[in-house]
């Protein structure tokens, strides 16, 4: 991947990432240790559950589309963290073996106004299966290094 600088992030840019697989082990494993609902990881009660089957932790689905964006979208030189997340939103159920694709839309670029060595990106992000609606979205905000500074 191309180290991206804060300069390199235009608003109105957009990227698509995917497919990523839904692994049906991964997802449980994930449910057992942090979100052990019974129709994220029991077969049974979940086929009773309003989802007819087991489903991915919303939680899971984020970890998805943050090492899609890790790998793709925010460069280890120039990443600087996050001060947090708008509007996550869960909106459709996730289910092992689908394929889903992670869109990126910058809304907003700023220079810090405190610390010139970095700048401030808004990204709407969106998670979805191919041709379908979004599972996922969120707007992430991200520090990102400027083009000439280092850490």
């Amino acid at each position: 991947m191309a180290t991206h600088f804060f300069e390199d992030y235009t608003i109105g840019d957009e990227v698509r990432y995917g497919p990523i697989a839904v692994d049906e082990e991964e997802m449980i494993t994930f449910a057992r240790q942090w979100d052990p609902q019974p129709f994220h990881i029991d077969a049974q009660a979940a086929q009773q559950s309003i989802y007819g089957g087991i489903i991915a932790s919303g939680w899971f689905t984020c970890v998805l589309a943050m090492r899609e964006l890790v790998a793709n979208y925010l460069s280890p030189e120039s990443s600087l963290g996050s001060p947090g997340l708008d509007s996550l939103q869960w909106l459709a159920p996730v289910r092992a073996g689908d394929q889903l694709w992670l869109h990126c839309g910058v809304v907003d670029a700023r220079p810090s106004r405190t610390k010139s060595d970095r700048g401030i990106i808004k990204t709407k992000i969106e998670m979805s299966l191919e041709g379908e609606s979004p599972v996922l979205s969120m707007i992430a905000t991200n520090f990102v290094l400027r083009r000439g500074h280092s850490r």
